[in-house]
């Protein structure tokens, strides 16, 4: 037995003896139908074998220039967000019970699992003030993609998906993706670039018989509060549209549940409920409706029920319910093809509300709130800085304008200085101007805002001298 390297199984004698068994001369033969230009006619330039110290002194020398992600010095967000995490949140969602549980979602799974799981729905819904949610989705922006597909099926023959023009990208992305293949037109409804409210004569105009739903952001992407959810609920309704919001957990300890305002389908981003930020995740698709079981047969995931027996002592006994997935149904009638779903996450953020609960919840709200007012304040004091730059009332996050440096110059100009500064928007939304989205959550303390703000101004009076 001949090995070139001692890592790869297969031998020189085990490549012929397959290579005789499916007819072919070499390994070039298999790759005929690519074009001769597009192959490399030579080794790659890779380095010799090292020992097993020469490489984890190189794996070392790599993670070396990792910075470490601290609070203070990061104020990105856009999706994903830095939050404290009680030390008994991963102490009781990474239990083994929960851990090594295979395929948490199907049939046969513990009793345990899905009571969890019914906890974890319970717990959105009550919070969301909607009727159920499922357990649950990839991220927020496959769950907005399966909103839209749900609000074309409930009605029937509409076509159209309208969303505000100033939403995260990469859910943008992701919903046309989804749309696509279903015949759905997604378009965007205008928002006021200085308020950063939604235009409600742009909405009204594009309202028909074709709006399938309408979506909305609150707080919006640029972290701004809509304050005419009720408006926008009567038109959507009155055109006989579903309303759609998306919304931000954490920030319904102050702002108004969608629910509450008429919302027929909610979804939101699960990661700021107890899960780190790794790599940009993981992520939780947090997905609920209102309606009775015929809309709620429409929803996609999988749904954990409750039941009792007829007679004392009156056993409860949970099971997956009202989930016409792929693997029960036909499959051309399955709401979705989701086949996965994010139960360990969901587990986690059960955890993560059950210790918050609802005092804490508005205690969470309104820090957050007075922490990312008092960034947008000083830094609007800064001469040629615009905060927040859209919009009066934000929660969070928010846009700044810079008007005589370019938004780059500036992100990189911190990153300098160890801070990263934002999420930039120019790209995006030009109409903008040169602007960053910035992030401000509990875990940014008044020394560490003033530090960034500073950081800020000494950059640009350095470009000025």
């Amino acid at each position: 037995m001949k090995r070139k390297h001692p890592y790869l199984p297969i031998t020189t004698e085990n490549k012929k003896e397959m290579l005789e068994s499916i007819g072919a001369e070499n390994i070039e033969s298999l790759f005929s139908d690519i074009p001769e230009k597009f192959r490399l006619d030579k080794e790659l330039d890779l380095p010799t074998s090292h020992t097993e110290e020469e490489v984890s002194r190189r794996l070392k020398a790599l993670a070396s220039k990792n910075v470490e992600l601290t609070a203070g010095k990061n104020f990105l967000g856009a999706g994903v967000d830095m939050h404290y995490i009680p030390a008994a949140v991963p102490a009781l969602a990474n239990r083994s019970e929960f851990v090594t549980s295979y395929t948490s979602y199907q049939a046969e799974v513990s009793q345990g699992m899905l009571q969890t799981l019914f906890e974890y729905q319970s717990l959105l819904a009550e919070i969301l003030q909607i009727d159920v949610v499922n357990s649950s989705m990839y991220d927020m922006a496959s769950a907005l993609g399966e909103a839209a597909r749900m609000a074309s099926r409930i009605k029937r023959k509409c076509a159209r998906f309208l969303v505000p023009h100033y939403m995260n990208p990469n859910h943008l992305t992701v919903l046309e993706t989804y749309c696509e293949s279903a015949d759905i037109e997604v378009e965007k409804v205008k928002q006021d670039p200085r308020s950063g409210l939604l235009m409600l004569d742009d909405l009204e105009s594009k309202l028909d018989d074709d709006v399938a739903g309408v979506y909305i952001e609150n707080p919006s992407y640029l972290g701004v509060i809509e304050e005419q959810v009720d408006q926008i609920n009567r038109l959507v309704h009155d055109a006989g549209s579903l309303l759609v919001a998306g919304v931000d957990v954490l920030s319904l300890g102050l702002i108004r549940p969608p629910g509450d305002y008429g919302a027929d389908i909610v979804i939101a981003e699960g990661q700021p409920l107890g899960s780190p930020v790794s790599c940009g995740g993981p992520l939780l698709g947090i997905f609920g409706c209102k309606g009775g079981t015929r809309v709620i047969r429409q929803m996609p995931g999988r749904l954990v029920g409750l039941t009792r027996t007829k007679e004392e002592p009156y056993e409860r006994g949970y099971v997956l319910t009202l989930v016409p997935r792929e693997q029960h149904i036909r499959r051309e009638k399955a709401t979705s093809n989701i086949c996965s779903n994010q139960a360990l996450m969901a587990v986690t953020a059960a955890v993560y509300l059950s210790l918050l609960t609802p005092s804490g919840l508005e205690q969470m709200s309104k820090t957050i709130a007075y922490k990312s007012m008092y960034a947008a304040k000083k830094l609007n004091e800064l001469d040629g800085v615009v905060a927040p730059a859209a919009g009066s009332s934000i929660w969070k996050e928010f846009a700044v304008r810079f008007e005589d440096t370019p938004a780059q110059e500036i992100r990189e100009g911190l990153l300098d200085r160890g801070i990263h500064a934002g999420t930039i928007l120019s790209d995006s939304f030009p109409d903008l101007g040169e602007s960053l989205l910035v992030c401000v959550t509990e875990l940014h303390e008044k020394q560490e805002i003033d530090k960034f703000v500073q950081s800020v101004e000494e950059h640009l009076t350095k470009e000025v001298e």
